[in-house]
């Protein structure tokens, strides 16, 4: 760029407060460090389950208005906790939740089996998730029929009532019985109308497959297995060989309709345990392959599903099923297979005191999480229930998101649709509200970044995870609505395909200070900076801010290390700081504010959330030049405390 056309550019942007920034995007051979607490996909979802009015409709015979009114809760539950998909059981019982021409509507809608709800609910939820840009992946059992066992309670026109050979008894349930190829035809044909009719993102099945075994009790099929069970050495080989039927067919005839649906089921979370199988995991709980007929290894290996999400419900260290043991098998099982490995992850359990001592650890679930960074297969995670997440026993799941979900992050990209061109960005206005940003583009929903300050030329490491990523949308506008008075920044936005192949970034749109309000940044290099001779200096990070930064270890006192500013008036500041993030660096760091009225201590963990503003409230701080922000050795916790840099910012 010539020197003149530089000059013009900068006179533009004292004019109308915005630039445009060339874009460049992340390319194979780019290397950039990124942050495994801010990964750019993952699949963050919650069961919304219906069966027994677990958590929607909360109760049968709701009103309309009622009933969407508390789905439309769940979903913005989920946009809270940064999820980015739900998972809704949308026919539990051989009933549905929307007008089927082959099976009646769902009893947990009114109370009573075949009556209407007065609108339809899954074109509804559909449009509610979308509107939100949450993907629904409807969810399906395939062979309950009733929690009873009495088909006369069933309704009349009820297929299992007008086909008494389609279904068994067992356990005090009704069953369709899995083996009949009428029955597996009618159970296909029910999703199918569901994925042909609506506008899907998945289907899902979960661990519920053949009755799982009562002891004393026989499943009642000996008259299918003698008709139809011919060339099998036994009645398991024909039973598993019926499931995976129902699996390979699915799979066949959804991408044969809609090839961007995913399927996907979450099974139970053994196959087989290594003493019955060495193919399978040093556990020793009951084997799904043996108990339940499902064959999960199998399915994965074949191709079969797009996604597996075993039901891993386990604490770390529990010696029958310990949870780092079974992630680690299902990551060595999926490796290699094109299939995504979800984790369905127990929050029902947390700080439920019948689930035992070790689910009272508000860290449980977090933990969890931290397991699944040591293996790059597992892409995400499903939390069993909506009602839980919810619920947010002993902080569980607040910690969780705390340590995990600080940024956005996108679903992960699946079959083979290429990615839209890059959008354009049309206006950037910084108002009242935040900045608003309008563009043009032709995907099916986009992602906004955002980046501090007007580089001349995108970083295209600014894009390789999620520290930048403010939010996505379907619409074309957007509102950062955290855009702070009197800072600079530059926005840029990608486009999405339906399966989430992403564009390159479209060229930057940078907006200036508001010029009214007060930002500053004091770097750990800033002649504001001081610390003492125990504080080192390092360069070792990438998510270091400016050239270095500086550390030291924790001791019994506090040496602090202080940020030095000039506060133009008394009044309300954010405060927010910058540092890199390590694992060995300290859980437990503390920053002290200067407030008005005497300094607050917050504690920062610097294991994770590096490389990013990470904000420790907003404080009353008096005018004058003195030093505001302070980084302590006082902790107890081991590692590295870290001192890098500041931003103060007149709120």
């Amino acid at each position: 760029m010539s020197t003149l056309l530089r000059l013009a550019l900068v006179a533009l942007t004292a004019a109308l407060g915005t630039l445009v920034v060339p874009a460049a995007p992340v390319t194979a051979t780019t290397a950039c460090a990124t942050d495994p607490a801010t990964p750019k996909r993952q699949l963050r979802a919650m069961w919304i389950s219906s069966v027994a009015n677990i958590d929607w409709p909360s109760r049968t015979g709701l009103s309309v208005s009622a009933q969407q009114a508390e789905f439309r809760a769940w979903l913005d539950l989920a946009v809270q906790r940064r999820m980015n998909a739900v998972v809704v059981q949308v026919r539990p019982t051989a009933d549905t939740f929307w007008p089927s021409s082959l099976e009646p509507w769902s009893q947990w809608l009114t109370g009573t089996q075949g009556a209407g709800p007065g609108y339809d609910p899954l074109a509804f939820m559909v449009t509610e998730a979308h509107r939100r840009n949450l993907e629904l992946h409807a969810w399906f059992n395939p062979y309950r029929v009733a929690n009873h066992a009495d088909p006369n309670r069933l309704v009349s026109s009820h297929p299992a009532r007008r086909n008494p050979s389609w279904r068994f008894a067992y356990d005090g349930k009704l069953y369709y019985n899995p083996g009949l190829p009428q029955v597996r035809r009618f159970i296909e044909d029910v999703i199918m109308e569901a994925v042909t009719e609506y506008d899907l993102d998945g289907v899902h099945l979960d661990d519920y497959f053949y009755p799982y075994p009562v002891s004393g009790q026989t499943i009642p099929d000996s008259a299918a297995y003698a008709q139809y069970g011919g060339g099998f050495a036994s009645v398991h080989d024909w039973r598993r060989e019926n499931v995976d039927l129902l699996v390979r067919e699915l799979d066949q005839r959804i991408h044969a309709a809609k090839p961007h649906v995913s399927f996907g089921i979450s099974p139970f979370g053994i196959w087989r345990n290594a003493a019955t199988d060495p193919l399978g995991s040093q556990t020793s709980g009951l084997q799904s392959y043996d108990a339940i007929y499902a064959d999960t290894r199998r399915w994965v290996k074949e191709g079969w599903v797009d996604y597996i999400a075993p039901q891993l419900y386990w604490h770390i260290g529990y010696g029958i099923a310990d949870y780092e043991v079974l992630t680690a098998w299902w990551a060595e099982t999926v490796r290699n297979t094109g299939v995504r490995l979800l984790i369905g992850q127990a929050s029902y359990r947390a700080g439920v005191s019948s689930h035992g001592q070790d689910w009272q650890d508000p860290d449980e679930l977090s933990d969890h999480l931290h397991v699944n960074r040591r293996h790059p297969e597992v892409g995400g995670d499903i939390y069993f229930s909506a009602k839980d997440v919810r619920a947010d026993r002993i902080n569980s799941f607040s910690i969780l998101a705390g340590d995990h979900y600080t940024r956005p992050s996108l679903p992960h990209p699946h079959g083979s649709a290429g990615a839209p061109a890059a959008p354009a960005i049309t206006s950037a206005t910084r108002g009242s509200g935040g900045v608003s940003l309008a563009w043009n583009g032709a995907g099916t929903s986009y992602a906004v970044y955002r980046v501090t300050g007007t580089p001349s030329a995108a970083d295209p490491c600014a894009f390789a995870d999620a520290r930048n990523l403010l939010g996505t949308t379907r619409q074309r506008t957007f509102t950062d609505t955290t855009a702070a008075a009197g800072t600079a920044y530059t926005y840029y936005v990608t486009a999405l395909a339906r399966t989430h192949q992403e564009s390159a970034p479209s060229a930057g749109r940078a907006v200036t200070g508001s010029g009214g309000g007060f930002s500053v940044t004091v770097d750990n290099a800033d002649a504001g900076f001081t610390a003492g001779t125990s504080w080192g200096t390092s360069a070792y990070s990438p998510q270091r801010h400016g050239a270095d930064y500086r550390f030291a270890d924790p001791v019994a006192a506090s040496d602090p290390a202080w940020f030095r500013a000039s506060i133009p008036s008394a009044g309300t500041y954010r405060v927010e700081i910058w540092h890199p993030a390590d694992p060995g660096y300290n859980s437990a760091t503390p920053y002290i504010v200067a407030a008005s009225g005497g300094n607050q201590t917050v504690t920062v963990d610097q294991r994770t959330g590096g490389g990013a503003w990470r904000s420790l409230g907003t404080f009353q701080l008096g005018a004058g030049t003195y030093n505001v922000v302070g980084v302590s050795r006082w902790t107890s916790a081991t590692g590295y405390v870290v001192a890098d840099a500041v931003r103060i910012t007149r709120t």
